[in-house]
């Protein structure tokens, strides 16, 4: 019996992955958050002795991380023929000890687990006081032009629909998991990055190549119809292509990033405790409440 609480085969998932990584394609969205994971750590003046990379499909981290921290393991959730060296093992079930690492980053991962919220948690666990959490994952917006083609197409052709691309998450919800989970300081942002291509199929090659190629649980399990295909692709070009005739395809970059509480963390002050009058710093008259400005009551 299947669990209807697990949106994704997570196993299927991770097959998909290792036959990716045995064709050796140039993952060109995980190169790009590893380019942005090296800009934003930038800002964090510090050095971390033990980092771990958790299940980012290629290993791009330890790179990024190289002067910043002084052992970077790596988990990768499937392993390349031969292997690196690494740690194989899985999100929802992280193999480090509680407060054995200072930092823990994650690149274009997190967002194929069925339990996030649960793996925020054990992330967080594993983090010594003062660690620092880094992650990139899709969010809601990615591949809506794709997502709302194959529907529509799928509708028109057999009558019905299938999941056809994965529900990620949206960029409030995420906000709201960090806190849960127990992290101070949560910073969540996103960015939008687009890449163009001639046609839908394009895309959809792109997609397979990289192991991401659909892993949903519900999805019908017999292949799309060609009538499908060519019609998807047609209705994402009316819709969707540039002047040009190329059409885009959009992929929203959430990141998130939380500390592990530590006592030498800045807290916010509790309220009436301040030792200052905002009107004393801005050099205006100070208002009280119920007067009106100009001295009136």
């Amino acid at each position: 019996m299947i669990d209807d609480r697990l949106v994704f085969d997570r196993a299927l998932g991770r097959s998909r992955l290792r036959r990716a990584l045995a064709g050796n394609y140039p993952d060109f969205l995980i190169q790009r958050a590893a380019g942005d994971l090296q800009e934003r750590l930038g800002a964090v003046l510090r050095e971390f002795p033990i980092a771990a990379d958790l299940g980012t499909p290629l290993p791009v981290v330890a790179p990024v991380l190289a002067g910043k921290a002084g052992t970077v393991l790596r988990m990768a959730e499937a392993e390349a023929e031969g292997g690196d060296g690494g740690i194989v093992g899985d999100l929802e079930g992280l193999p480090f000890a509680a407060g054995s690492l200072d930092l823990a980053v994650s690149l274009l991962a997190l967002q194929g687990v069925n339990d996030l919220p649960g793996a925020l948690i054990q992330i967080k666990r594993a983090l010594k006081p003062d660690g620092l959490f880094m992650a990139c994952l899709l969010g809601g917006r990615s591949l809506q032009e794709l997502r709302q083609a194959l529907l529509e197409a799928e509708s028109e052709t057999t009558g019905g629909v299938s999941p056809r691309v994965a529900p990620f998450a949206d960029l409030r919800d995420l906000g709201g998991l960090l806190q849960r989970a127990g992290f101070a300081l949560p910073v969540i942002d996103s960015e939008t990055v687009t890449v163009r291509y001639r046609d839908a199929f394009g895309l959809m090659r792109d997609l397979r190549a990289m192991g991401w190629a659909n892993s949903l649980t519900a999805r019908r399990k017999a292949p799309l119809r060609r009538e499908t295909l060519l019609r998807a692709a047609a209705l994402y070009a009316e819709r969707f292509a540039d002047p040009d005739g190329r059409v885009p395809a959009t992929f929203e970059f959430v990141w998130l990033s939380g500390w592990s509480p530590h006592e030498s963390q800045q807290k916010p002050l509790r309220p009436g405790s301040a030792k200052a009058r905002l009107a004393d710093a801005l050099g205006v008259p100070e208002i009280k409440a119920g007067e009106k400005p100009g001295g009136e009551g």
